[in-house]
């Protein structure tokens, strides 16, 4: 990066400084011939192959557009090497790799022979982004030359978002760097994530007619199912009722997952009027495809030019003046090899990870058969406040020790195969401690996050907390990362940041009063399975070992509804002092346990009780 501090302009400097209009002298793309060049043929693209997202560009700040086109036509680029059905399915999937080496190449130099590259790799030293974010959504595509099936709507919904939801964080990232308030800040991930469903279904409607020409279908099973008959029609292309009411169906989805009317709540008008116009737009998409009706399977369907218009023209005027009251920080040209800051991380290998380093003393982990090992292990992290005092060091110095032992005890389960291991990071009790204490805390968590230790191993990161106390640039950092990782399939580790177990049911028996009051539930036939469905995270595990270090003996309101049949381990050591070696013991003594969950025990077979563990079922009473 360059060593020239980034430019302030005023509103009239920004509008001054157009794109890549070619003139001498630009500050947005530099003065290299062959990078504004780049820039033109990304903008290009953009124009000519989806109007209505350059529309939408227009909206923001010239200085931003330029960056905004080069990952829109690197994210096509990628797309379209996928989609080219005139080269088989094993030489695409190549090239989309070699595609992504080259980047990794060249990122470090700031250049590329290919022009999107060339661009990107612009975009990404200027603007600071960190493209390993990248990595999964670009390997998808990879994925995507051998076909897509989908059994329902849960997996549709995570294909669509690990393709998308990686680039627009990086849109959202210029607009941070470009130091505008709350960028694309939305209140709640779910409302965020909803909208972009709405934005992948209504882009597989439009180009419903190309994918059948290629024998695609990315509608989920669990739609088609619906209208019986529908998904051999559309394979033959013929419009039948079947078809028009599941396009009826789907058109109507769309319709409500775009219809966010909290998702701009808050945010700086900028941004929000983009959005407001991104779902304007769509609504007049969705209506040229209900239009359509036998067409739509031999052509996409295109709006009307004034319904268009009639939608940007004022768009344009209030972005405009949002605009204009907002000073911008433009970074200034990029000049690889000029002393700066370094250059953002480059995006790994997408094949392998790596493993987790060995442990010091050299032990290696016990051989536990995985039909043997707990599915999923939580974990009360207590005494780094003892641990520091003992030492005559202020508390957050044990915070500090803490989360080393942390990395540890996830390299740990690395080693053994565990599927699951979820944290009791910070509760909603313990913004109660003192306030520097919290600060430090917090401070940790934020460092760590942004370190990103895991970001080579096969660890996928979630949260489990509310986001409403919680600094706003925390939770962006905690959202980041479990949008980078979503398809990791080995260790899923869980952060509970500002978690409460009695907090969690209440917000499950709140959703279910909701269900219930707009007529979705009957309150007299609620069971077990309503109440596991509304949970924050249904898809969390029943906890199989909680494991609490420090000497105490209680749970302290941590995941009661996962922990009811847990097997309960207490251990003297304070957290700071836990190693792998600590995890490996508790999980060997969980094989040693007999887990009846209010069953009477079974005969206990020769070769142990830990072949019994399995073998029971849960009772409807808590004796045994």
């Amino acid at each position: 990066m360059s060593d020239v501090p980034p430019a302030t302009t005023a509103p009239a400097e920004r509008e001054a400084a157009c794109e890549t209009s070619g003139r001498a002298g630009l500050p947005v793309t530099g003065d290299d011939p062959a990078l504004r060049a780049a820039y033109r043929l990304c903008r290009r693209r953009t124009k000519d192959q989806d109007p209505a997202e350059y529309a939408l560009i227009q909206l923001v700040p010239a200085a931003l557009r330029p960056a905004l086109h080069a990952l829109w036509a690197a994210a096509n680029a990628l797309d379209d090497l996928g989609d080219d059905r005139t080269a088989p399915a094993a030489e695409r999937a190549a090239r989309v790799e070699a595609w992504i080496a080259a980047l990794h190449r060249e990122l470090p130099t700031g250049s590329s022979p290919d022009p999107v590259r060339h661009a990107l790799v612009d975009t990404a030293n200027r603007w600071r982004l960190d493209l390993t974010e990248l990595r999964d959504a670009m390997a998808q595509v990879q994925d995507d030359t051998r076909g897509r099936h989908f059994a329902d709507w849960a997996e549709w919904r995570t294909w669509g978002r690990d393709n998308l939801l990686p680039w627009f964080g990086q849109v959202r990232t210029i607009f941070d760097r470009a130091g505008v308030p709350v960028a694309l800040r939305l209140d709640t991930r779910e409302t965020y994530e909803e909208f972009l469903d709405g934005v992948r279904l209504t882009d597989i409607l439009t180009d419903l007619a190309a994918d059948l020409a290629q024998g695609d279908l990315l509608l989920p099973a669990e739609a088609l199912d619906l209208h019986p008959g529908s998904a051999a029609d559309l394979a033959q292309r013929r419009w039948s009722p079947a078809v028009a009411a599941l396009i009826k169906h789907l058109t109507g989805l769309a319709r409500q997952w775009v219809t966010q009317e909290a998702l701009t709540r808050g945010m700086h008008p900028g941004p929000a009027t983009v959005l407001h116009t991104m779902a304007a737009l769509l609504h007049t998409q969705l209506d040229a495809v209900d239009a359509a009706g036998p067409a739509l399977l031999h052509s996409p369907p295109r709006p009307a030019l004034r319904s268009r218009a009639r939608i940007l023209a004022p768009a344009r005027a209030r972005a405009a003046l949002a605009w204009s009251l907002t000073p911008l920080t433009v970074p200034p040209p990029h000049h690889p090899g000029a002393p700066g800051p370094p250059a953002p991380a480059r995006p790994a290998p997408t094949s392998t990870f790596r493993r987790p380093p060995p442990h010091p003393s050299g032990e290696r982990p016990p051989e536990i058969p995985p039909g043997h090992l707990p599915a999923h292990v939580a974990v009360i992290m207590d005494g780094n406040g003892r641990w520091a005092q003992q030492r005559g060091l202020p508390r957050h110095e044990g915070h500090r020790a803490g989360a080393t032992a942390v990395r540890e005890v996830v390299h740990g389960a690395l080693d053994i195969g565990l599927r699951h291991l979820t944290l009791y990071t910070f509760s909603t009790e313990n913004w109660r401690r003192d306030p520097e204490e919290v600060d430090a805390i917090l401070d940790l968590l934020r460092g760590d996050l942004a370190e990103n230790p895991f970001r080579d191993l096969d660890v996928r990161l979630r949260w489990h907390g509310r986001a409403g106390r919680l600094p706003p640039d925390l939770v962006d950092l905690l959202h980041l990362r479990e949008r980078t990782t979503r398809a990791r399939t080995g260790l899923t580790l869980t952060m509970c940041i500002d978690y409460g177990g009695r907090d969690e049911l209440t917000r499950t028996a709140a959703a279910l009063a909701r269900r219930a009051r707009a007529g979705h539930l009957d309150p007299g036939l609620i069971a077990e399975d309503d109440f596991a469905r509304h949970l924050p995270r249904p898809d969390m595990p029943d906890v199989d070992l909680l494991w609490r270090t420090g000497g105490e003996q209680r749970v302290s309101n941590f995941l009661p509804w996962h922990t009811a049949y847990a097997e309960l381990h207490f251990t003297p050591g304070l957290w700071p002092d836990t190693d792998r070696r600590d995890l490996w013991q508790a999980v060997t003594a969980y094989t040693h346990r007999q887990r009846r969950h209010g069953s009477t025990p079974a005969t206990v077979p020769a070769d142990g009780p830990s072949a019994t563990r399995r073998s029971t079922a849960p009772a409807a009473g808590p004796g045994g």
